[in-house]
């Protein structure tokens, strides 16, 4: 798909997973949240099964046929629970990422990725790319897919969120209202804070809302900038095909209505969440904003303010483990190969210490 025009993504038909562009072992399936006053939404939740890598021997044929009908249906033979992890991607994004599946699967879980409505696979043509005007929109999106996870896998285990950015904003602020859901949240760079701190964050908020509350589809005129898509894909200093109508250039236009609900989503983090599961907030060690690519912008981060965002996980709940990943970008599992293999350690040693392998 990528090598022809850019296409959005085909639904399916309820219940039914369609091969994914990313290759072989992944799929996805089209939820429908309902409809808003621009037409039907759709969510597309992305499912990541190992393609086998033997071929059966005729005398384990019926044995093999069993254990693919249970892969298939998530569940194992003895009827155990499946342990899963879903994925949060951030603003003007979507999952394009099969490493970070395969890391997942490796540690014994079923992956799983979100591409929230008006993203991604999720985006169609009538709609107005990214938009909401509340981040709590987005828990009929999570819901759902919770929903079709536990039936295709029969019996779910532990539940772990990833999320990214805005992705790691909207699902901290859904699992302190959704307690005992989750057994761990792990938050790559989350945009918990404006950049600029909380003062930068109620002055902006002053002069929205009211723009907000009578167009909240104005587009607020920002520079266009590309850096950070320079860095990412790999049509130019990134390692990553991503989408060129998924992952444009630039940015979605930026609304008022969405930028007001981002802001109240920082203001509430800001006086405190009480998530109850543990949760690692994993950032850059620096950052660096611009508006033009630069070479240093493929070791920072180029989006939020590390150092605000570390200060602002401590708000989380009560126990939070926060890791500095030395020259990561702004989605730390996209960073050059070695950077992405300190984040996988750190993410593994939390694992380890609060999801112990079964």
């Amino acid at each position: 798909m990528l090598s022809q025009e850019p296409q959005y993504a085909i639904d399916t038909e309820p219940g039914q997973w369609a091969d994914d562009d990313l290759g072989p072992g992944f799929s996805y399936t089209s939820i429908s949240p309902g409809h808003d006053d621009e037409g039907p939404l759709c969510a597309t939740l992305v499912r990541y099964l190992p393609p086998s890598q033997e071929k059966p021997h005729w005398r384990d044929a019926m044995l093999n046929l069993r254990q693919g009908l249970d892969r298939a249906r998530g569940t194992h033979p003895d009827g155990a629970a499946v342990d899963v992890v879903l994925g949060l991607h951030g603003w003007t994004d979507y999952f394009y990422n099969p490493e970070l599946a395969r890391y997942w699967t490796e540690r014994g879980y079923r992956f799983y990725a979100l591409d929230l409505r008006r993203y991604g696979r999720s985006l169609r043509s009538w709609q107005t790319p990214g938009y909401a005007s509340d981040l709590t929109e987005y828990d009929a999106d999570i819901e759902a897919a919770l929903e079709t996870i536990r039936e295709d896998v029969g019996k779910v285990g532990r539940i772990v969120v990833v999320a990214h950015s805005t992705g790691g904003l909207t699902a901290s602020l859904w699992a302190n209202r959704h307690p005992g859901v989750l057994s761990a949240l792990v938050l790559n760079s989350p945009w918990l804070e404006m950049q600029g701190s909380w003062l930068v964050r109620n002055a902006a908020a002053g002069l929205l809302e009211p723009l907000a509350r009578v167009r909240p589809k104005a587009r607020i005129k920002l520079p266009e900038v590309d850096h950070y898509w320079q860095s990412l894909s790999n049509r130019a200093h990134g390692e990553w095909e991503v989408h060129p109508l998924w992952r444009p250039r630039h940015a979605f236009p930026v609304t008022a209505g969405w930028i007001s609900a981002v802001l109240s989503g920082h203001a509430e983090v800001a006086r405190g969440l009480d998530i109850r599961c543990p949760v690692l907030v994993m950032t850059s060690d620096k950052t660096h904003l611009g508006t033009a690519f630069e070479p240093e912008m493929l070791v920072t981060d180029t989006i939020i303010e590390v150092e605000t965002v570390r200060l602002r996980a401590l708000k989380l709940g009560n126990e939070v483990s926060i890791a500095r990943i030395e020259g990561g970008m702004h989605d730390l599992f996209t960073s050059a190969a070695p950077t992405r293999r300190k984040a996988y350690d750190a993410v593994g040693r939390f694992c380890d210490g609060y999801l112990p392998r079964r």
